[in-house]
């Protein structure tokens, strides 16, 4: 059986984030997809598709997205059912979210919420992971520490390392003691 559904498009609204009485953490969200056709007026219509994300990747999620973020999803579809509060029974199809992609750059990500007049940015991440700047990664705002100055980069990148293939000499002197097997 295969039950795959991946999905790019943007996100409708902030992702609402709670927590189970366990403490696990549970995002909800929507997600518009255009269809790749037009209506007679000539107009792109889109699907607006339910999601459901989990634990740490649903916190991760919220953090470093939110209105109008452009992204990819990788999940199943699922269905599911529950009594209101008036006793009828009301059926759910979402898609649980298994994996997720961010597809802007931090700027862009940025342009957008100073157009929409969000001030909501996402929460910086205190690791030290660093990008070289020349690089474009849409993932730069889990990874690029902003507390650092730009010259730390250019400081690491002067040290000599003997893996170095700019330094003239491309062969590594390594004994059998060494090497660990």
């Amino acid at each position: 059986m295969i039950n795959r559904v991946v999905l790019v498009g943007r996100l409708t609204r902030d992702v609402e984030l709670r927590y189970t009485g366990s403490g696990d953490a549970v995002g909800s969200f929507t997600i518009a997809v255009e269809r790749n056709f037009t209506n007679r007026a000539g107009e792109r219509e889109a699907d607006f598709i339910s999601c459901v994300i989990w634990r740490k990747p649903a916190e991760n999620f919220a953090n470093f997205t939110g209105k109008g973020a452009m992204i990819a999803v990788e999940g199943r579809l699922q269905t599911r059912s529950y009594d209101n509060n008036q006793g009828q029974k009301v059926y759910v199809t979402e898609v649980v979210v298994d994996n997720f992609q961010l597809l802007e750059t931090r700027a862009q990500s940025e342009a957008r919420r100073s157009q929409n007049g969000s001030s909501a940015a996402p929460q910086q991440n205190q690791n030290n992971f660093k990008i070289p700047a020349q690089q474009s990664n849409p993932f730069d705002a889990q990874f690029n520490n902003q507390s650092q100055p730009s010259s730390a980069n250019n400081d690491q990148s002067s040290a000599s390392s003997p893996f170095d293939t700019d330094a003239g000499n491309n062969s590594v002197d390594i004994s059998d003691d060494d090497l660990p097997f």
